[in-house]
């Protein structure tokens, strides 16, 4: 059975990752690509559909941490005999598809045992397995099925037992056990030996080189810093595109059937991650972001799509896996993604935004980037009277989703700002005319003046937790009478007891779909970031602490939670949360400092004091500890984690 999903960590090698649990299994990964079929998916099932098993036979795990700020994982075991730390990485840089595990003997000694199942194709796949001599004169373990190879080497290699391999070992005070599994093209050679110490190095050297350029010092920087590291880890290292989580199927409600695959690049995650980049330091990865979005959208706008594979791959048609029983017995598992063929009229805006600020920052537009915004903007222009499925990609009648409208008016506003603001050539005044349209039409239809609050859809009276958004793009400020009251609705209708806003009403059956499913955590977020705007400081921290302390001792975040259940559910690790927990930082940030320039510098608004280096309430870093030397006790943890 597989693991609840806050006990999961990430790998990353930049072109796929593995889950690892707590309890040593890895139970989820795809090779090559993060959307390649899976060689492991007990996650979905059970371990007989692939998994990787190495743990203590009689230990507990006394502290796991992500070593200093990388995506190496660090997890000290200690029993009545002995203490043993393994180290587990996706190696990058030498470009080799592989998973290292490394077993440290710290103090006594302590017994290991390893069970390993490879099973290609989403668990479904027998591979032919035999024990080979390489060239070097080690022995590997090989697993062919069709066009996909694993190598698995080692010095503790298990023996075939029951279409498995499974063996125990024990490892000693000083003791090193070293296990690498490969995956290569089955009609190649099998890959050579590599010195996996080096590998370890460069992959730590990669990791910290990468996170020492973000820039961010308010008082949840650990947490923004960990989750610009997600984001870099869920982006493909030549295609620039990003995978709004590794995973397809985790449950947003359990035992339910929305499962949803979400191993794609979606425009909206993408536009989002050119902005969280940007604004912390990063402007060699926006401007590959917004190379990947250009080269996605290419073509004919009438064509474009709200999501694609990782290279651009426009065909994402989405199946059933029907021989894997699902997370916890949440069926269907779904591969590829039905919502590819949605219109969702925001996401032009979400990208000519994105794109926006990019030009702010400096960003200069070439031959291919403003004439294709140009034509995505005549693609507004000719499906402005066209209904859509929103940005939670309902699967009921189309609608007037005032949140769509509000994004279609933010697109040209952006086109506005490019001609009058940034010398470009363009129809400014059609697309002035069109947005001042588009601002009369929401006003008359998205806004119920006796309710005082912005809808859900046009001549509604329900609110959604994408309204939030309005205020982010400039159609109203966060202060307006409009958007208080807003707030006041979306507090009234959609916060729950536990004080997270759920997205919209499913009970309403607009989505298509049964009822019921826990609060997105994204939508949270945006609701700190609508407090801290707002004067509503205290409000906007205990929220903000409230969301952070969700994510597990790794700092990181799922889709939605539970707070009834204490759990994690949906994909994970997620982009969007991760996102958007970015958003409000740099928004409780920023309206500090301006609270303390106004004060002189002396105490936050509303009489809070800023945290200082020294203080003992300041946040730690989310998994961001070094690898235990022998002599040392724990690891220490990331106080704000778990709830």
């Amino acid at each position: 059975m597989a693991s609840r999903i806050e006990d999961y960590a990430l790998l990353s090698d930049l072109h796929t990752g593995a889950l690892v649990g707590r309890d040593g299994s890895i139970d989820w990964l795809c090779f090559p690509r993060f959307d390649s079929p899976s060689v492991f998916t007990a996650l979905l099932g059970n371990e007989h559909h692939g998994r990787w098993l190495i743990a203590p036979t009689d230990a507990r795990v006394a502290a796991r941490n992500y070593v200093e700020q990388t995506f190496v994982l660090a997890t000290r075991w200690e029993s009545a005999a002995g203490v043993a730390l393994v180290t587990e990485f996706m190696p990058i840089g030498d470009r080799r598809a592989s998973v290292v595990r490394r077993i440290e003997g710290i103090s006594g000694s302590m017994e290991f045992k390893q069970e390993i199942t490879m099973r290609p194709g989403y668990g479904k796949v027998l591979p032919w397995v035999r024990r080979v001599r390489a060239d070097d004169g080690t022995y590997v373990i090989v697993a062919v099925a069709g066009p996909d190879a694993l190598a698995l080497r080692g010095n503790r290699l298990p023996h075939a037992v029951d279409h498995k391999h499974a063996g125990n070992f024990t490892v000693a005070a000083g003791e090193v056990v070293q296990q690498e599994l490969t995956w290569y093209p089955s009609h190649r050679p099998i890959p050579q030996d590599i010195d996996l110490d080096a590998a370890l190095a460069e992959t730590l050297d990669y990791w910290n080189g990468w996170a020492a350029k973000c820039s961010h010092d308010g008082r949840y920087a650990p947490m923004v810093e960990r989750s610009l590291l997600v984001l870099r880890a869920l982006t493909h290292e030549d295609t620039g595109g990003i995978v709004a989580a590794p995973t397809t199927s985790l449950p947003e409600d359990f035992g339910n059937t929305r499962n949803w695959d979400y191993r794609y690049c979606w425009l909206r995650d993408a536009a989002l991650t050119l902005e969280a980049m940007l604004t912390h330091g990063y402007e060699n990865e926006a401007l590959k972001w917004r190379d990947w979005l250009l080269r996605a959208v290419a073509g004919d706008p009438e064509d474009l799509q709200i999501m694609y594979g990782l290279g651009g791959e426009r065909e994402l048609s989405e199946g059933v896996l029907d021989h894997l029983p699902g997370y916890e017995g949440a069926v269907p598992v779904r591969i590829g993604n039905g919502a590819v063929g949605q219109y969702q009229a925001d996401v032009v805006g979400e990208v000519l935004v994105a794109l926006e600020k990019l030009r702010q920052a400096g960003g200069k537009e070439d031959h291919f980037s403003w004439p294709l915004q140009q034509a995505m903007l005549a693609f507004v222009e000719r499906h402005l009277a066209d209904k859509d499925h929103g940005i939670w990609e309902m699967r009921g009648e189309l609608q007037n989703f005032t949140h769509s409208r509000v994004m279609m008016w933010a697109a040209f506003d952006c086109g506005v700002r490019a001609v009058r603001d940034h010398g470009l050539k363009g129809h400014a005044e059609r697309w002035e005319a069109l947005r001042d349209q588009l601002r009369t039409e929401i006003m008359e239809n998205g806004f119920n003046r006796d309710l005082g609050t912005f809808t859900q859809i046009y001549g509604g009276t329900a609110t959604d937790a994408s309204l939030l958004v309005i205020p982010q793009v400039g159609f109203v400020a966060y202060d307006s009478p409009e958007m208080l009251g807003t707030v006041a609705a979306l507090e009234k209708e959609l916060v729950d007891e536990y004080g997270l806003i759920l997205r919209y009403e499913t009970a309403a059956g607009l989505d298509g779909l049964a009822p019921g499913e826990h609060p997105f955590l994204a939508c949270s977020f945006w609701l700190v970031e609508q407090y801290a705007h707002t004067g509503r400081h205290d409000d906007a921290v205990a929220l903000m602490d409230k969301l952070t302390g969700l994510a597990n001792e790794l700092g990181l975040l799922s889709e939605e939670y539970s707070m009834k259940d204490g759990r994690m559910a949906g994909n994970f690790p997620q982009a969007f949360s991760h996102l958007a927990l970015v958003r409000a930082a740099d928004a409780l940030h920023g309206t500090e400092q301006l609270s303390m320039a106004a004060d002189g510098g002396g105490r936050g608004h509303a009489g809070v004091d800023s945290p200082d280096e020294d203080s003992p309430d300041k946040p730690d870093s989310a998994g961001t500890d070094r690898i235990l030397d022998a002599g040392e006790d724990s690891v220490q943890q990331h106080g704000t984690m778990g709830s």
